[in-house]
């Protein structure tokens, strides 16, 4: 049977099957497609130069987690060609006016083979006997002790049995082609459903040229088209780093149904509009077309109905929850607890089942379990002790979060009107510092040599650490549920929390950790009190 079995090969599963490979676990990874990648996808011109119809960019400065994993990889980079000229095509019929100012892209940056080498570059770390394409999941099903898979191949069915599954696919895909047994529950499906799959509907066009005749011209290559006939409503410069194989790159202004419509006419609408923008010399080029809304594992019958969605960049934090007694978690960018849809986000997503992966396994020789716990096993004492303890507190976030929906909910079944949020988030986190103090009680500490420094312990920190992480996870979490939640539209206050109301919740959380620090102080200090009364050897 399968430790951990990963279905999605976009950049989530691959990012999370590399985490686990070097850990030392053992998984398998199941791509519908024939390709990995997912909406990564690179096309290489007649030129050689590598063309993204997926995603382009990366912003070290705000996505940090994409970066280091660029940089560990040891994949170059080079700043998007933009010196703030723009063309601006208002009108059908007249020419685009060029306005000057900042760089519009902020510090992007691109990959020299473009975005699907970062895919590449995954994979070839990843054993080939590990890795299977042409596995599409039509069901999945809880067998209380594993989870079984249940795929299409070009010639059969194929069942799969694991321990845990990791399905990094956009959730509206899953809502479409995947049936679950025993169904979700109500608040994770519809969560599920509303998660819009990010450009999912949305095509892109890279045209290549013998050169790039708008440098020439002083020109960057950005252009807006706003007009209603519009083709290409997004243009930028696709050129290489230092500008000798040519390109331009864009997002098509029309919707779906439209792009099917025209699609005889689409090639000369586009080059048209080209010329239009940059000039005859741009008649022609090399175009490489690329339709998400057409592909089934990329676009769900919702993104198709509602194309230009609201892009919110914290995911419904039911999405984040691990489902059948931590046997099932879901993946892939619309998941993530920030820069959600971006590479960033699916990156985020990896991060965040990685860990939970490893808090309730064992990674080999080099850990041991508590409980349902990881912990190292190279450590002993009271490091094993406060090891555990982080763990417990990191385990109560999905707990600490229903309960905040729980309170949430009686609020509302009551008619309460008023600071429902600020109390709902406040009572799950007094809980949770309850609890805490409880699991402290119970923990065996070494408390000889402890120092104690004006009434404080030395392990009061340690145990205070913990709480930074869950703290903050369940405010974002909160406050990207009720921007979700329908029950709260009628709630402007509480549907989308003002930077004041959040503030106020942050006070109300900091002022309940002070008092859990005291209590737990006071915890400690009565352990090294009894451990000075007994006899030597004897730890409390």
């Amino acid at each position: 049977m399968l430790e951990t079995a990963i279905v999605g090969g976009g950049l989530c599963g691959l990012a999370l099957a590399r985490s686990l490979q070097q850990r030392g676990m053992t998984f398998a990874l199941f791509e519908a497609r024939h390709r990995l990648g997912g909406r990564i996808l690179s096309v290489t011109a007649s030129s050689g130069l590598a063309l993204d119809l997926g995603p382009t960019w990366f912003w070290p400065d705000t996505q940090p987690l994409l970066t280091s994993l660029i940089t560990e990889l040891g994949l170059a980079y080079f700043p998007q060609h933009d010196d703030g000229t723009v063309l601006h095509l208002t009108e059908a019929d007249k020419a685009a006016e060029q306005i000057s100012g900042p760089p519009i892209h902020q510090g992007a940056q691109r990959l020299p083979g473009g975005m699907a080498s970062l895919v590449a570059a995954l994979a070839d770390e990843l054993p080939n006997e590990r890795v299977h394409l042409g596995y599409q999941l039509t069901r999945i099903m809880d067998c209380v002790t594993h989870v079984r898979l249940v795929f299409a191949t070009a010639t059969e069915s194929v069942v799969v049995d694991a321990k845990r599954v990791v399905l990094a696919v956009p959730p509206r895909l899953l809502v479409d082609h995947v049936g679950f047994s025993p169904a979700l529950d109500d608040a994770t499906s519809e969560a599920m459903h509303n998660a819009a799959t990010w450009m999912a509907a949305q095509a892109k066009v890279a045209i290549a040229y013998d050169r790039a005749h708008w440098r020439d011209k002083g020109q960057s290559g950005n252009a807006f088209v706003s007009h209603e006939q519009a083709v290409v409503g997004e243009i930028f410069d696709a050129c290489d780093g230092d500008g000798a194989k040519a390109a331009l790159g864009g997002f098509l202004a029309f919707p779906p149904q439209l792009r099917e419509a025209f699609a005889v006419g689409l090639p000369m609408l586009m080059a048209s509009q080209m010329v239009q923008l940059f000039g005859s010399a741009l008649d022609g080029g090399e175009q490489h077309y690329q339709d998400w809304a057409s592909e089934r594992f990329t676009c769900s019958a919702a993104d198709r109905a509602e194309p230009r969605s609201e892009h919110i960049e914290i995911a419904n934090p039911m999405l984040r929850r691990a489902l059948w007694d931590g046997r099932l978690h879901l993946g892939a960018a619309e998941t993530a607890s920030h820069a959600a849809g971006y590479l960033e986000g699916a990156v985020n997503a990896a991060r965040r089942i990685e860990r939970a992966l490893a808090r309730t396994s064992g990674t080999g020789e080099g850990s041991t379990r508590r409980g349902q716990i990881a912990v190292d096993a190279k450590l002993s004492g009271n490091d094993a002790s406060l090891a555990w303890f982080a763990s417990w507190v990191a385990a109560q976030r999905d707990a600490a979060f229903d309960d905040y929906r729980a309170r949430l909910n009686r609020s509302l079944a009551t008619q309460q009107r008023e600071q429902l949020t600020q109390l709902a988030i406040l009572g799950a986190m007094e809980a949770v510092f309850a609890a805490a103090l409880q699991v402290i009680e119970a923990l065996t500490f070494d408390m000889r040599g402890v120092a104690v420094e004006r009434g404080r312990s030395a392990l009061t920190p340690e145990v205070q650490k913990p709480f930074r992480d869950i703290m903050q996870s369940l405010l974002d979490d909160a406050v990207a549920f009720n921007r979700t939640s329908c029950a709260l539209s009628n709630f402007p206050h509480e549907h989308k929390p003002s930077k004041d109301y959040v503030q106020t919740i942050l006070r109300d959380i900091a002022a309940a950790w002070q008092e859990f620090s005291l209590a737990a102080n006071r915890v400690l200090l009565a352990k090294a009190e009894a451990a000075a009364r007994q006899p030597s050897g004897v730890s409390s």
